[in-house]
């Protein structure tokens, strides 16, 4: 494959294959946990592929089966084009949006197993997309991130996919290309190592809540970017704010805020990488942490606070 990605992108394999479809069994059924992690893929956004999947349905029990030689890449295609359609108008209401848009994140508690509120075929979808992945996807137009995400994560075939986006074959593969280089220039260079991204996490968060704004600089790249997603609803920067100082700065304000009676910051795994969920004095989620770290420094933090992304995530941790 051309146009290497970079080093720890965060790039998932291709999904699990769904097990053979039995005689009389319904091919959506069998392939729902497949079509969801396209759809999150797609979206970034449980919530939009709960509906993808909801009107996917619908159109398969409309459907002339007999008319259908492969149930997998019919519901592929029906789901893609669907996605295709929300993330166009997504693009718009998203330019609207007040502050950064950053994808709904998977959240699961390190060490135990992965508990979700959300229907089964969504409940493990995240755990091998990084959130920066999801992040750099909203920088590809709805064509590339789709030839992106069905050839390079799950393998499907440039023909099959030009069909479904009613491109020719050379268009499709062009579009790939493109989506690859804006993924490479996009991200940044993560540590594949899980225990330096933990270490890194843990440091970051024993100094934020002690107040060790030394502790905090040690541990942030000169250059750290951070991303916050308030949507306009909790107060959050509505722009990146980048370097060291300021952003330890701007994180010991915020843990001074946050740490009312009761608060704490948890270790958990975010999309399947080390982060931290903040618990306000109630036990409820106000705030997922997300990070990009390299050679032992955190380069950038994602920060989802907006409490319309975080329902799922305050129902799985009050309840764990």
């Amino acid at each position: 494959m051309s146009d290497d990605l970079p080093a720890g992108a965060g790039l998932p394999g291709p999904a699990a294959a769904s097990p053979p479809v039995r005689p009389g069994a319904d091919a959506l059924e069998a392939n729902r946990r497949y079509l969801g992690a396209v759809a999150y893929r797609l979206l970034g956004s449980f919530t939009d592929a709960e509906d993808v999947l909801q009107e996917a349905w619908l159109r398969w029990r409309a459907a002339d089966r007999s008319e259908i030689a492969d149930p997998r890449a019919f519901l592929t295609t029906v789901v893609t084009r669907l996605c295709y359609d929300q993330l166009s108008s997504a693009r718009a209401r998203r330019e609207s949006y007040v502050g950064e848009w950053l994808p709904e994140p998977s959240v699961s508690h390190q060490g135990s197993p992965t508990a979700s509120a959300l229907p089964a075929e969504l409940a493990e979808l995240g755990e091998s997309v990084s959130l920066a992945l999801l992040t750099v996807l909203e920088q590809l137009t709805p064509a590339e991130r789709a030839a992106f995400v069905l050839h390079d994560v799950f393998a499907v075939g440039f023909d099959e996919i030009a069909a479904t986006l009613g491109r020719t074959l050379e268009a499709t593969r062009q579009l790939a290309s493109r989506a690859r280089r804006k993924v490479r220039d996009g991200g940044r260079r993560a540590t594949a190592d899980p225990a330096e991204h933990r270490r890194a996490v843990e440091a970051f968060a024993a100094a934020a809540t002690s107040g060790d704004i030394l502790g905090l600089m040690a541990v942030l790249d000169p250059e750290v970017a951070w991303h916050a997603d308030g949507g306009g609803i909790v107060r959050a920067a509505t722009r990146p704010v980048v370097g060291a100082d300021r952003v330890a700065r701007l994180v010991l304000g915020i843990v001074a805020r946050w740490f009312t009676p009761g608060a704490d910051i948890r270790p958990a795994l975010v999309n399947g990488e080390p982060g931290l969920l903040w618990h306000d004095g109630a036990g409820t989620v106000g705030g997922v942490l997300a990070f990009i770290v390299a050679r032992g420094r955190i380069t950038d933090a994602y920060v989802v606070v907006n409490p319309e992304k975080l329902a799922r995530v305050t129902r799985v941790t009050v309840t764990s």
